[in-house]
C-alpha cells in the first residue's frame, strides 16, 4: 500500500496534522475521514491507492488519531513514523467489519454529528459508513484540506521546482521527437521514454497536438502523421519522487508553418501568457488572473476560441485548488502554486497553447518553467 512513501520530516507531518485538526474543529466537524490519495500522502507521507479493503485515517477535531488499516497492509506503513506521530494503529483481517470500525472511532462510542469523509474516497466505502452511522452528516474533507494544501511550504516549493526543471529538460529535447513523418503517438512514446529519463518517476500524461489535431485542448495521441508546417501542441508532465507534479506546455511547429496565420495568431496567445503571468501577485483574485489572460485574446477577435479556464493548482495533484477562472474571488497568497496556460483553438485548422507553473511570492511571481515562449520552429 504505502510501498511508494517518501520519508519526511516527521515534524512536518506533525504540524499537517495539528493544523487539519484546528481546521475540522473550526469547521464544526467531528472527525475527517481519509483514505488513501494525494490527501494520506499529505498528512502522512504515505502513497497507495484505495482498494476494496478499507484503509482510513480518522483523524478527530479533538483527540489523538488513528489509522485503521487491513493486518496484510501494515508493513506497508513500516517507513511512515507513525509512533513519533502519536497515531494509533488499529488492524483488521478478513470477515471483519472495517467500516464499522471506523464508524466507532470517529463518534468515539457516540453517533458523531458531522464527518468529513475524502474528496476522493470511493463509493464503496462512503456508503458503508453512510449506513452505519445513518444520522451523521456527511461533508467533503477538500474543503478542509485544500485550505491547508494550497499554500506551500519551503519543502513542497522546492519539489514543484525540480519537476518544473525536469520537465524543462524534456521539452528542451523536442527537436529529437518531432519530425515529419513520425506519428503522434511515435513521438509519444520517445516523450513518454524522456520524462523518466529526466527525473519524474511516471508519465502522467502526455498531449501530441499535431495540425486540427492541436484544436482539441484534452488531445492525446493519435496514430496522424506529422507533416511539414504542421503546428504541434506538446503538454506533458508527472510527478517527481518526492510526489509532486510537472505540468508544462510548449507549441512547436515542423519547418515554417503552412498556414499563414500562425504567427501573427500565436503573437496574441503569447501576450496574453505573459500578461496574465505578470499579473500574479498577493492579493490579486484568480479571476483577475483569468480576466487577464483572456482580454488581450478576445480583444483580437479570438474569445470564442479560448474554451477553458486559464489555470488549475498543482502539488502532489496535477488539478487542485486554486483554480484561474472566473467566478473564483479567492485572493492569491504566497505558496500558492497553478498553471498560467491560455490557448487558442482553431476547430479544422490548429491550435496552440502556452503553459507554466508559477509560485507566487511575497512580492509576486515566481516561473518553475523556463523554456522559450516564443513559436519553436523546428528542423523539418
Amino acid at each position: 500500500m504505502a510501498t511508494d512513501s517518501v520519508k519526511q520530516d516527521p515534524s512536518v507531518l506533525a504540524a499537517r496534522l495539528n493544523r487539519a485538526a484546528d481546521t475540522a474543529a473550526a469547521s464544526d466537524l467531528d472527525a475527517l475521514l481519509i483514505s488513501p490519495g494525494s490527501d494520506l500522502r499529505y498528512l502522512l507521507g504515505a502513497g497507495g491507492e484505495s482498494h476494496e479493503r478499507l484503509t482510513c485515517l480518522v483523524l478527530p477535531a479533538d483527540g489523538p488519531p488513528t489509522l485503521v488499516l487491513p493486518k496484510l497492509e501494515e508493513l506497508g506503513f513500516a517507513d511512515v513514523p507513525l509512533a513519533e506521530l502519536g497515531i494509533e494503529v488499529v488492524t483488521w483481517v478478513d470477515g471483519q467489519d472495517p467500516h464499522a470500525i471506523v464508524a466507532d472511532l470517529a463518534g468515539r462510542g457516540g453517533e458523531p454529528r458531522r464527518l468529513a469523509v475524502a474528496d476522493a474516497m470511493p463509493a464503496l466505502h462512503v456508503l458503508p459508513l453512510r449506513a452505519a452511522l445513518p444520522d451523521t452528516e456527511q461533508v467533503l474533507a477538500g474543503r478542509v484540506l485544500r485550505e491547508l494544501r494550497m499554500r506551500k511550504d519551503a519543502a513542497e516549493i522546492a519539489a514543484l521546482r525540480k519537476a518544473g526543471a525536469a520537465i524543462d529538460r524534456v521539452h528542451a529535447r523536442m527537436a529529437e521527437f518531432l519530425k515529419p513523418g513520425r506519428t503522434e503517438a511515435e513521438v509519444g512514446a520517445d516523450i513518454t521514454a524522456a520524462i523518466l529519463e529526466e527525473g519524474h518517476t511516471e508519465a502522467a500524461f502526455v498531449i501530441v497536438g499535431s495540425g486540427p489535431n492541436g484544436a482539441s485542448p484534452h488531445h492525446d495521441v493519435s496514430d496522424r502523421v506529422i507533416e511539414r508546417g504542421d503546428v504541434v501542441v506538446v503538454d506533458i508532465g508527472g510527478p517527481v519522487p518526492e510526489g509532486y507534479n510537472s505540468d508544462c506546455t510548449r507549441t512547436y511547429v515542423v519547418g515554417e508553418p503552412a498556414q499563414a496565420d500562425v504567427r501573427e495568431t500565436y503573437a496574441v496567445l503569447e501576450a496574453a501568457q505573459r500578461a496574465a503571468v505578470q499579473a500574479v501577485r498577493p492579493g490579486a483574485t484568480a479571476e483577475s488572473i483569468d480576466a487577464a489572460a483572456r482580454e488581450p485574446i478576445a480583444a483580437a477577435g479570438f474569445g470564442e476560441f479560448f474554451v477553458h479556464r486559464t489555470g488549475h493548482g498543482i502539488g502532489l495533484d496535477v488539478h487542485e485548488e486554486p483554480y484561474i477562472v472566473g467566478g473564483n474571488a479567492i485572493e492569491l497568497e504566497p505558496g500558492m502554486a497553478f498553471s498560467v496556460e491560455p490557448g487558442i483553438y482553431q476547430p479544422g485548422k490548429w491550435g496552440a497553447r502556452i503553459e507554466d507553473i508559477v509560485i507566487v511570492t511575497e512580492d509576486g511571481v515566481e516561473s518553475v518553467n523556463n523554456q522559450p515562449h516564443e513559436l519553436v520552429v523546428l528542423p523539418a
